[in-house]
């Protein structure tokens, strides 16, 4: 009857041990309700198949399968998760079995003993400590995941930018050749009116200078492209050199700007948000814990005991025990309110870095489309001025035939041409480079690949 009772009383007071909600958090920022401008295409979730590009595709996918940071996040995924169930273990009874037998020999005879124990414990969460230090480790988890899935955007534009800027670099290259071969044809023209009387050696030295420029500007981009090809099998997952790569030269036509959406929907979606919104919960959620640390801890056990001079007779001799202990802290020296200061002091750092990350989050968005339109105009005035490069080096051209003015003017007309034909090309992939920034900046998650099942792959790898 005793017993019945004290079962009674700890199913009590299990239904009645506290629980700590988890609290919806407010922006703690102004959120713009609309951005400053918004295209007419629907944000894609593959953000990357907007440009219609079937080797960036290509190249993403393999980055999101292959890449090892990547695959190193998940791991750290793998460790919260294993956290959390390690912390839901304190919300069980531990139970726990020992068996141990003894023979013993004298001249008076033999004699043998067993023992068999049984033994239970549990702390009741009378406060919500215990639950509240579980539904932390469970926000944990979102956030792990949540870092996952920024890790995710992140690589894939940088694989993005590489391969463009890879592809630009491949343009100046055939631009380069091209320029070379006409500053060579310039070198051949200028001796040949050096020979004649007809040009300076002055203009000569000029004009074979331009030629060893060009050339040494192709030395460099020759290295660029190496080191982002590199930079390209890094982010794959592959060994620098191990990595072959479609020679794509000619940088794609930028796609119509996508629908940015509302601020409040750019909270909701980017993940590196909800990220910064979890952490702020679980600190939450740990200050709770350590509030209730403060207060009484409730412990129940309960034993079981037999021992025996045989196997056949173990259970016929039992003791059980049940036991209750209750815990309450007097004099601590202020440790367990320091505790409670200190985590609501990392609650208020995650809610100001919760509104840091909206600040930046919206500036991202609206830096990237004013870089856009700018840069959209910076090209039209390029195009403008290579228009007009063009018709002055034709009339300079003929008037230095004619005499009428000196090669410096011929040359300088030259060389600004040839570095818009460059700029030109650089100004086109930094536009593309913007709007990956703009991509990126307003994407949201997406289902990714089984990681679980590639690090498997790859451990059976390393064992074969």
């Amino acid at each position: 009857m005793n017993i019945n009772y004290l079962l009674t009383c700890i199913v009590f007071i299990l239904i009645q041990a506290c629980a700590v909600p988890i609290e919806e958090i407010a922006p703690p920022t102004i959120i713009p309700e609309e951005f400053s401008q918004t295209g007419t295409s629907p944000l894609q979730e593959h953000w990357w198949l907007a440009f219609n590009d079937p080797q960036l595709n290509q190249l993403v996918e393999r980055a999101l399968n292959n890449n090892f940071s990547l695959l190193s996040t998940f791991n750290r995924l793998q460790q919260a998760e294993a956290i959390a169930i390690k912390n839901s273990a304190d919300l069980i009874p531990s139970i726990g079995a020992a068996f141990g037998g003894a023979q013993t020999y004298s001249d008076l005879g033999d004699s043998s003993r067993f023992a068999l124990g049984l033994n239970a414990s549990y702390e009741v969460d009378l406060w919500g400590r215990l639950r509240a230090q579980k539904h932390a480790a469970e926000l944990d988890v979102r956030v792990a995941e949540e870092n996952l899935n920024t890790a995710a955007i992140s690589l894939s534009s940088e694989v993005a930018i590489a391969w463009y800027r890879l592809i630009a670099q491949r343009s100046q290259l055939v631009l380069l050749a091209q320029q070379i071969k006409t500053n060579q044809d310039n070198v051949e023209i200028t001796l040949s009116r050096f020979a004649g009387a007809q040009a300076s050696a002055a203009d000569l030295f000029q004009q074979q200078q331009t030629l060893e420029a060009s050339i040494g500007d192709q030395n460099n981009v020759l290295a660029t492209i190496k080191v982002l090809e590199h930079q390209l099998a890094i982010l794959t997952g592959n060994t620098p050199g191990m990595l072959l790569l479609a020679n794509n030269q000619h940088l794609p036509d930028l796609p119509p700007q996508p629908q940015t959406g509302l601020g409040s929907e750019l909270i909701q979606r980017r993940p590196d948000l909800r990220l910064a919104y979890f952490r702020i919960q679980a600190a939450d959620q740990r200050t709770a814990s350590a509030i209730a640390d403060r207060f009484p801890k409730l412990s129940l056990s309960a034993n079981i005991d037999t021992t025996a001079p045989n196997l056949q007779s173990l259970f016929n001799n039992w003791i059980a025990t049940l036991a209750g202990n209750l815990i309450l802290p007097i004099v601590d020296g202020g440790r367990r309110v320091a505790e409670v200061e200190r985590n609501r002091a990392v609650a208020a750092e995650s809610l100001n870095d919760y509104a840091t990350t909206i600040q930046q989050a919206i500036k991202e968005v609206e830096d990237a489309l004013v870089q856009e339109q700018q840069q959209q105009q910076l090209i039209n005035s390029l195009n403008r001025q290579y228009s007009f490069s063009q018709k002055a080096n034709q009339q300079i051209r003929l008037r230095y035939m004619y005499g009428a003015i000196d090669f410096l003017r011929v040359l300088t007309t030259q060389i600004n041409q040839q570095t818009l034909e460059r700029s030109r090309i650089s100004a086109q992939q930094l536009l593309i480079e913007y709007r990956i920034q703009l991509y990126r900046s307003l994407a949201g998650s997406w289902p990714l690949p089984s990681y679980q099942d590639i690090t498997a792959e790859n451990k059976e790898l390393q064992d074969g």
